[in-house]
């Protein structure tokens, strides 16, 4: 994993961040790298509400900023903004809006590396909308400043379009950091988790690739003649 000056991830929901890049985010942090995580919504409209219940509609969002600040602390991540935008709403705001506020964190904190979603081959509106206004943010400043955009996709079909990734991060020495942040979005995961973590502890490759590999696609800017 090269070294980079800052790194900013930008995804829409709380518990985005651990499935994607909790491991990479953590060696970052471990080099010393200064790390940025701007998260868009609360998660507000997340279907679960814990396993047993913990949450109720209204308390979703509170619960939900705990799990996110839990989590990140985990990770080693000390700066987290909560951006305030309403969660399954992204796809209906001025892209501009977005676009805008990438703009500003980049011209703030001036990162060598952005991690996002790739716009268009991450399944959620949220996703591909985040994703989408990243991309646009960064095609809009000059080559030898834009930072690297490393896109997170896991559509059934994007390999088929995008190619394999470009960037295979070996994770395994921070499993363990991973898992926690994971289980720190226990309102969210309470369901699923523990199948995922007995499979992985037990060795079944999809779980061992799921936890301990992460992949990025280096995002192909259009350069004008």
């Amino acid at each position: 994993m090269r070294s980079e000056r800052h790194v900013l991830v930008i995804f829409p929901h709380p518990d985005d961040e651990a499935f994607a890049a909790a491991g990479t985010i953590r060696a970052h942090v471990v080099a010393g790298t200064p790390v940025t995580y701007a998260c868009l919504t609360l998660g507000e409209m997340g279907r679960n509400l814990g396993n047993p219940p913990v949450a109720t509609r209204e308390s979703l969002p509170h619960i939900r900023r705990k799990e996110l600040q839990a989590a990140s602390k985990v990770m080693g991540i000390s700066d987290v903004r909560m951006m305030g935008f309403r969660d399954k709403t992204l796809e209906f705001e001025p892209l501009e809006v977005l676009k805008n506020l990438v703009l500003q964190l980049v011209a703030e904190l001036s990162p060598s590396l952005v991690i996002s979603f790739y716009p268009g081959y991450a399944v959620h509106p949220d996703h591909d909308t985040t994703g989408r206004a990243v991309a646009d943010a960064l095609q809009e400043i000059p080559i030898p400043d834009r930072p690297t955009f490393h896109a997170v996709a896991f559509s059934n079909n994007h390999e088929a379009n995008i190619g394999k990734a470009d960037v295979v991060h070996d994770v395994s020495r921070y499993a363990d950091v991973k898992l926690n942040a994971l289980r720190a979005h226990a309102s969210q995961l309470a369901w699923t988790l523990p199948d995922l973590e007995a499979a992985y502890y037990a060795g079944v490759p999809e779980a061992v690739q799921r936890i301990a590999y992460e992949r990025f696609w280096t995002f192909p800017f259009t350069e004008g003649d």
